[in-house]
C-alpha cells in the first residue's frame, strides 16, 4: 500500500468486524502453503470423506441450473473448444487435425484474461449446458474436458481453487454426477477430487469476506454433504448457514449488501438448499421457508415495470431463466412502497415509477459491491427507462472501475469532486455516507420521498445532501438542499437512457425518449436568491454488459456557490408531442 492510501486504508480496516482481518490472515497463509506445496498442510486441507461413501443427490431433488441452462446453446462452440461467459467468447483449446477441440492442450490458466471470466471457467457451471445439449454425445464431450482439468490444475493451488469458484464448481459436479460420470471410466478419479473439494472448502471458508460468497461457499458444503452422506459435516454446515440467514438478510427481505443481482443469486442458492435438504429428508434451518419467502417479496417491489432487476451497486444482468426460476412477488399494489433496512422506496403514479436509494451502501464490514450512489435513483416511464444506472461492466482495479462505483456515475448530486462514500481500489470503501430523516408519504395526488445524508462531513463547512422527490401523475419533481459552510463546488447529473436525446434550452432541457418528450426546467436557489442555472449535456459510458459499454447522454447542473443551495430538478412530459397512450387513435 502507498504511502497516500494509508488513511484510507486505515478507515476502511476500522470498519471490520473483530476477528475478520485475522480470518483473511489464515486463509492467506492456507493459500502461501498449498501454493508452495508445503506437504503437511496440504494432506491437512484436503483431506475429506472417503469417495466411497458417494451417493449422489437424491432423484427427486432438481437443482434451479437445470432450468437456467437448459435452452443452453454453447454446446457446438464447447467441441471447438470455445466458451462464452459473460458474454465474451474465448478460445480455451485449440481445434486439433481431427477438426474438435485439443483438450490435451487446454489452457486453463488463460493468462491475461480478466479474473472474472476466469472464474466463471472454474465455476464448471457451464457443465449443466453441456448435459443439457444436443450438440453431439454430452458424457463422451466431458471425458477429455474433465480429464485435461484434472492433469493441469494442481487440487488447492492458484485462481483455480479460490474458495469462491471451488465452491460453484463443487455444486456444479455434484449436480452432473448421474448425466456425465456415474458409471464410467472416470468415476473413480472424479468422486476422490470431489472429495477433496469438500475437505478443502470446510478449512476455507470465507469468514473473512462473509456475504454471499459466504453463503456459496456454505451451499456447496451442504451439497457434499448430503452427495458423500456426511452427516457431521451436514449439521455443521447448517448451523453455520442459520446464522448467516439471520445476519445476511434484513427484516424486509433484502440482502444485506444491498445489491439486487446478488440477492437473486443469493434467493436461489436458498431456494436450491431448501429443496435439496427436503429431498433428502434432512432438517432444514428453521427459519428458511420465511427467508425465501421474504426474499421473493423484496425483490417483487424492486423489479422494473418491464420485470428487469436493477443494476444498483454492483452486478451484471439478471437472465430471465434465472428470475423464473426464483419466481419474484407480485409487485405491491400501493403507489408507496419503503423497504426501510435495505434503504429502497419504491412510488408510482400515472405511468410514472421511481425507485430511490434512501439506505445505507453496503454492510459496515462488506463494501465490496458498493457505490457512492446514495440518494440516487431510477425513474421509468410507461415501463420505459428514463433515468438509469451507469452499472458495472469490470471488476479489474482501475479508471473504469473508479468512474463505475462513484458518485459521478449515478442520478444524484457530488459536492467538491468528490464520492459521497469513500470507494477505492475494486471492492474497497472508507468513510461510508449515513442517512438520515428518511420519511415517506402520500398527499393526495402526490407521493413524497426524502431523506439526507452526511457523506461530505469530512470537506470543509461540513455540507449535508438533502433530496425530496415528489411524484405526480404529470410530473417528478427533485429539490437537493446543500447546508453548511463556506463555498463549494456542486454537481447534479442526471444519466438518461442510451436511446434518448438531449437538447438543451433556456432554463433546461427537452429529452427525447421512447415514450415521448420531457421538459425538464432546472431552478436554483443560493441563500434565498435565484440564478440561472449552468446546464451542460455530454455523453458517458455505461456499462452494457461485462468488458462491453455504450455511450449515454447525462444532464449535468453545476456551480459554485456560498451554502446553503438549492437545486430543483422539474420533469415533465411535453405538450407538444403526446406520450403514445395519449396519441389519437
Amino acid at each position: 500500500m502507498r504511502a497516500g492510501e494509508i488513511p484510507r486504508g486505515a478507515r476502511t480496516a476500522a470498519q471490520l468486524r473483530p476477528g475478520q482481518m485475522g480470518q483473511r490472515v489464515r486463509l492467506r497463509a492456507q493459500r502461501m502453503a498449498m501454493d508452495h506445496r508445503v506437504p503437511l498442510v496440504r494432506r491437512w486441507l484436503l483431506a475429506g470423506p472417503d469417495p466411497a461413501s458417494a451417493a449422489g443427490w437424491p432423484t427427486a431433488f432438481i437443482p434451479l441450473d437445470t432450468a437456467v441452462w437448459r435452452d443452453w446453446t454453447g454446446g457446438a462452440a464447447l467441441l471447438a473448444g470455445e466458451l462464452n461467459l459473460l458474454g465474451v467468447t474465448r478460445t480455451v483449446a485449440p481445434v486439433g487435425e481431427s477438426g474438435v477441440a485439443d483438450w490435451t492442450a487446454a489452457d486453463w490458466t488463460m493468462a491475461g484474461v480478466p479474473l472474472l471470466w476466469r472464474f466463471h471457467l472454474y465455476y464448471w457451471d457451464w457443465a449443466w449446458g453441456l448435459a443439457a445439449s444436443a450438440a453431439g454425445e454430452p458424457r463422451a464431450a466431458f471425458t477429455p474436458i474433465w480429464e485435461s482439468w484434472a492433469a493441469a490444475v494442481h487440487p488447492g493451488c492458484g485462481p483455480f481453487w479460490h474458495p469462491y469458484p471451488t465452491a460453484l464448481r463443487a455444486w456444479s459436479l455434484c449436480g452432473i454426477y448421474p448425466a456425465m460420470v456415474r458409471g464410467g471410466p472416470l468415476e473413480g478419479r472424479f468422486l476422490r477430487q470431489l472429495a477433496v473439494h469438500a475437505g478443502f472448502l470446510r478449512r476455507s471458508l470465507e469468514t473473512d469476506v462473509g456475504g454471499n460468497h459466504l453463503i456459496k461457499n456454505l451451499k456447496a458444503l451442504i451439497g457434499l454433504a448430503v452427495f458423500f452422506r456426511d452427516d457431521a459435516l451436514l449439521r455443521s454446515a447448517s448451523r453455520r448457514l442459520r446464522r448467516q440467514l439471520a445476519v445476511q438478510v434484513l427484516p424486509d427481505g433484502g440482502h444485506f449488501e444491498r445489491a439486487p443481482a446478488y440477492h437473486c443469486q443469493v434467493l436461489g442458492d436458498l431456494i436450491d438448499l431448501a429443496g435439496l435438504l427436503r429431498a433428502a429428508g434432512a432438517a432444514e434451518p428453521a427459519d428458511l421457508p420465511a427467508t425465501i419467502t421474504a426474499m421473493r417479496r423484496w425483490l417483487g417491489a424492486v423489479l422494473s415495470p418491464a420485470g428487469d432487476v436493477p443494476l444498483l451497486n454492483d452486478g451484471f444482468p439478471v437472465s430471465q431463466e434465472l428470475l423464473a426460476a426464483i419466481r419474484p412477488a407480485a409487485p405491491p399494489g400501493a403507489s408507496l412502497h419503503v423497504l426501510p433496512d435495505t434503504g429502497l422506496a419504491r412510488a408510482t403514479a400515472g405511468g410514472w415509477h421511481l425507485l430511490a436509494d434512501v439506505g445505507l451502501p453496503c454492510p459496515r464490514e462488506l463494501p465490496a459491491h458498493a457505490h457512492a450512489d446514495t440518494l440516487g435513483c431510477l425513474v421509468y416511464v410507461d415501463s420505459e427507462p428514463l433515468l438509469i444506472d451507469t452499472c458495472t461492466s469490470s471488476y479489474e482495479p482501475g479508471p473504469v472501475r473508479d468512474h463505475e462505483r462513484s458518485t459521478a456515475a449515478h442520478n444524484t448530486l457530488e459536492a467538491d469532486q468528490t464520492d459521497s462514500t469513500e470507494v477505492w481500489g475494486a471492492f474497497r470503501a472508507g468513510r461510508r455516507a449515513r442517512v438520515t430523516g428518511l420519511k415517506a408519504g402520500t398527499t393526495g395526488d402526490a407521493v413524497t420521498i426524502e431523506a439526507a445524508h452526511d457523506g461530505y462531513r469530512h470537506l470543509p463547512g461540513r455540507p449535508t445532501h438533502h433530496r425530496r422527490w415528489q411524484l405526480r401523475a404529470d410530473e417528478l419533481r427533485i429539490e437537493d438542499t446543500v447546508t453548511g459552510l463556506g463555498r463549494h463546488s456542486i454537481a447534479v447529473r442526471w444519466h438518461l437512457a442510451p436511446d434518448t436525446v438531449l437538447r438543451l434550452v433556456p432554463g433546461g432541457a427537452v429529452v427525447t425518449a421512447k415514450t415521448g418528450d420531457f421538459d425538464v426546467t432546472v431552478t436554483v436557489t443560493v441563500t434565498a436568491t435565484a440564478i440561472d442555472p449552468d446546464l451542460t449535456a455530454e455523453a458517458a459510458e455505461i456499462a452494457s454488459g461485462f468488458g462491453r459499454t455504450v455511450q449515454a447522454p447525462v444532464l449535468t447542473c453545476v456551480m459554485r456557490s456560498e451554502l446553503p443551495v438549492r437545486i430543483s430538478t422539474a420533469w415533465r412530459r411535453s405538450a407538444l408531442r403526446p406520450h403514445p397512450q395519449q396519441e389519437p387513435t
